[in-house]
């Protein structure tokens, strides 16, 4: 038995018409299957652990297709059940799904796989009792993540280039005090990015080295640079190619604490304001990679 998790409306709708290739695929294969959905987060995740716990002895795993909410959302309910997990991209970002490599266009591939063999580990991300797959960041991008969700137009990724337009002129520097494993680090930054995966944002590279199997974030730090740099630097961000930049300051950790007047994000979801503390915790999730 698979538990297929949908969002109808990822995507602009995307969501619902990739959940009808998902049935299709599995109904021809005759694989025994229910979809479970709800009208608002709290519901589904309520729905889908209820779902879990009722079939826990015939359940193969839960297929979700979405977006990067809802694969963070799912990951609250299966990582605690030791349950496997697949992502199928029906988003905007898709960014846990380009960090597992899986092709954002060509769902068949995935799903064979899915169906034909086991999961395997993979190291998952946890801040302050909440899991996440990609990034857990602060500072510039989590304050462009509050704009571009209060913004109503574009929809899409242009959202988010939107709401960096309209925060750059007026964003300062913010001061952090950071632990690393035990190693304090004391410095201003315009924005700290803990990366399981390798990037958020819809493909911006911020972590370009992170890996899912080594039990490590890979840390990114942007210390202060003017807005004209910042301008000549962010295109890099899509290759990797920033964190040769001078001001850009990269470490790995498996535990990370942050204090600073600052709100965090991770895998696009709003974690709060710091302190905040997060740990790698090594092979915590089953899922398929390419």
């Amino acid at each position: 038995m698979w538990l297929v998790a949908v969002n109808p409306t990822s995507g602009n709708g995307k969501g619902e018409r990739v959940a009808r290739q998902v049935s299709i695929f599995l109904h021809q294969r005759e694989i025994n299957y229910l979809e479970v959905t709800a009208p608002d987060a709290a519901s589904l995740l309520r729905l889908l652990q209820e779902r879990i716990t009722e079939f826990s002895q015939d359940l193969d795993g839960v297929i979700a297709v979405g977006g990067d909410g809802l694969a963070h959302l799912v990951l609250q309910a299966v990582v605690p059940a030791r349950v496997a997990f697949a992502v199928v991209p029906a988003g905007t970002g898709n960014d846990f799904v380009r960090t597992l490599g899986w092709s954002l266009d060509q769902i068949e591939p995935l799903l064979q796989k899915v169906i034909s063999s086991p999961a395997q580990e993979v190291d998952l991300g946890i801040v302050d009792n909440e899991w996440f797959g990609a990034i857990l960041s602060t500072g510039f991008d989590s304050v462009v993540n509050e704009r571009a969700n209060a913004l109503s137009w574009p929809k899409g990724p242009s959202r988010y280039n939107v709401a960096i337009a309209l925060e750059l002129a007026k964003f300062k520097p913010i001061s952090y005090d950071i632990i690393c494993d035990g190693h304090s680090i004391t410095t201003e930054a315009m924005l700290v990015a803990i990366g399981n995966g390798k990037s958020y944002g819809g493909g911006m590279n911020i972590c370009p080295q992170a890996q899912l199997h080594d039990g490590l974030f890979d840390v990114v730090l942007l210390e202060p640079v003017s807005t004209i740099e910042f301008l000549k630097v962010f295109p890099q961000v899509y290759s990797g190619s920033h964190i040769s930049h001078p001001k850009v300051r990269t470490l790995r950790a498996s535990k990370v604490s942050i204090s600073a007047n600052a709100v965090a994000y991770a895998d696009g979801e709003r974690i709060g304001a710091a302190p905040l503390s997060a740990e790698c915790i090594k092979g915590a999730g089953l899922t398929w990679t390419l």
